[in-house]
């Protein structure tokens, strides 16, 4: 599974304060311990600076690729902070993410186009957010199919279905995960991709359910998730899903993963 470690986000009050105090040394460590804990990408987020996005978008970039040697899903919607973040980003980025929302269609299109770029379609339109499996369906068929004819490799396409609470319909769940099987036997070759902790948004005891959850979603064919790779229980429970999804052959990571006792239950 790929995992983008989410946590070098501006809406937390501690990365903000980083950000804005320019404090390299904090962004570093918490990139580096993401990257300890199996992180394939850091993401990087600046949103909350509103006229000062693109400078702090770079600025991050910059920074965690200075302390890591990896890549960083550089998570906007402002085409401009993706380019300026991107002239500076070292290897293949992520980008996150495209939609069916017109402004944000037209203006993040053809800065994927032709591209090598990774790139997360989450499905979302003008109509609002998708309740069932189909209105999935019909979002990822536009974007799947817009993104392969400007020249994006289907291998480089994430579909995120959109997670919402089932503590406001208990459905939300049921048609998440459906729609992630449904998307992957339908396109073949692309990813699906999500951030779950929206999932038991209301509800206590929310990791145990986002726990739960993942292990369903990986179950149906899940292959990349945006979470806390820190959260020891959250990576243990997706290395075992792999394996009793037969995604892990003669359960080699689970074993390497028990070996090096990274197992928190």
């Amino acid at each position: 599974m790929l995992i983008v470690g989410e946590l070098i986000n501006a809406s937390r009050k501690a990365i903000a304060t980083a950000i804005e105090a320019q404090d390299q040394n904090e962004i570093q460590q918490v990139a580096r311990d993401q990257v300890e804990a199996g992180a394939n990408y850091i993401d990087v987020n600046a949103g909350v600076f509103v006229g000062k996005e693109p400078e702090y978008l770079e600025w991050l970039v910059k920074t965690v690729q200075s302390a890591v040697e990896g890549l960083c899903c550089i998570d906007s919607p402002d085409p401009k902070a993706i380019e300026t973040a991107l002239a500076v980003h070292k290897g293949t980025a992520m980008i996150n993410s495209i939609s069916l929302e017109k402004d944000r269609y037209e203006s993040l299109l053809p800065v994927v186009a032709g591209t090598d770029l990774k790139v997360v379609a989450l499905c979302m339109s003008d109509e609002g957010m998708p309740e069932t499996t189909d209105d999935r369906m019909a979002i990822a068929d536009k974007l799947v199919n817009s993104l392969l004819q400007k020249n994006v490799a289907i291998d480089n396409i994430y579909v995120d279905p959109l997670v919402q609470p089932v503590s406001t319909n208990i459905q939300f769940g049921v048609e998440f995960v459906n729609a992630i099987e449904k998307i992957m036997t339908t396109f073949k070759g692309v990813h699906t991709l999500c951030g779950l902790s929206n999932i038991s948004f209301g509800l206590p005891n929310r990791k145990f359910i986002n726990q739960t959850f993942m292990s369903m979603a990986i179950a149906k064919g899940l292959d990349g998730a945006i979470i806390n790779p820190l959260d020891k229980k959250m990576m243990a429970n997706i290395i075992t899903a792999e394996a009793l999804a037969g995604k892990d052959e003669y359960c080699a990571e689970y074993l390497k993963a028990y070996r090096a006792n990274l197992f928190e239950f």
